[in-house]
């Protein structure tokens, strides 16, 4: 069974694949699909393994960067009839509907976008992405309430507000001042996924960095988040 283990440098989490071969070396890898293996001997150490790719962080994560170019892209939304969306982690096809009063809802297994200017990929897109924000912002209150009970002082990690907005490379963010941020896109993931996410953030409250108490924090608050972050990466790259 591969080994995993986390490396914190900075802002950054590295995820490590640990492979045991009877040799006298470490070695660092990075893959071509952003995977980071660590070859090691057999009986090398975990603290080891990891100091040495905190030493080579850099290097890791401008490889990462590199081959990032080279990786397929999901193809940009075109925000018309037919084509799949995700809520709380559930497909849904889209449906554009003819109709005098704007307006988006849930039936069956499609989201139907009823408008005036159904022929309009940039109203439909309009339409979704209110939709998408209105139920995120109601989804997330949820959730941030859920989770805030893992912790035995609960009070004391619950953020003074809550920022709904679309992030390029994050899935959320804990301002300085006490304010949840979290990416629009989360909408789309598994309640479970979403509860990772904010889990996460919410033990910067204590830890604002990424070092072993953070770790710690959410290894006792949230056993399985290792999972739940894979699931998430998985759904939603």
């Amino acid at each position: 069974m591969t080994e995993t283990i986390q490396v914190a440098y900075g802002e950054h989490v590295i995820d490590v694949e640990i492979v045991r071969r009877a040799r006298k070396t470490l070695e660092i890898a990075v893959e071509p699909d952003l995977r980071v293996v660590a070859t090691a001997p057999l009986d090398a150490d975990i603290e080891a393994i990891a100091a040495k790719v905190r030493k080579r962080a850099g290097w890791v994560l401008q490889q990462q960067r590199f081959f990032t170019q080279f990786l397929p892209r999901t193809p940009e939304r075109q925000f018309i009839a037919g084509e799949t969306h995700r809520y709380l982690g559930r497909q849904y096809r889209l449906k554009v509907v003819p109709s005098l009063a704007a307006g988006v809802k849930l039936a069956r297994r499609y989201l139907v976008v009823q408008t005036h200017h159904s022929r309009s990929p940039e109203v439909t897109k309009e339409l979704l992405v209110a939709w998408y924000r209105a139920r995120a912002r109601e989804r997330f209150a949820a959730r941030i309430d859920a989770c805030a009970e893992r912790f035995a002082n609960s009070e004391q990690f619950r953020p003074q507000g809550l920022i709904v907005r679309q992030l390029r490379q994050r899935w959320g963010a804990m301002s300085h001042a006490r304010r949840l941020v979290l990416n629009l896109r989360l909408i789309e993931a598994p309640i479970d996924a979403i509860d990772y996410v904010i889990t996460h953030e919410l033990c910067h409250l204590a830890h604002p960095n990424h070092g072993p108490a953070f770790f710690d924090l959410l290894e006792r608050v949230m056993p399985d988040w290792s999972r739940r972050k894979q699931k998430l990466e998985r759904l939603l790259a």
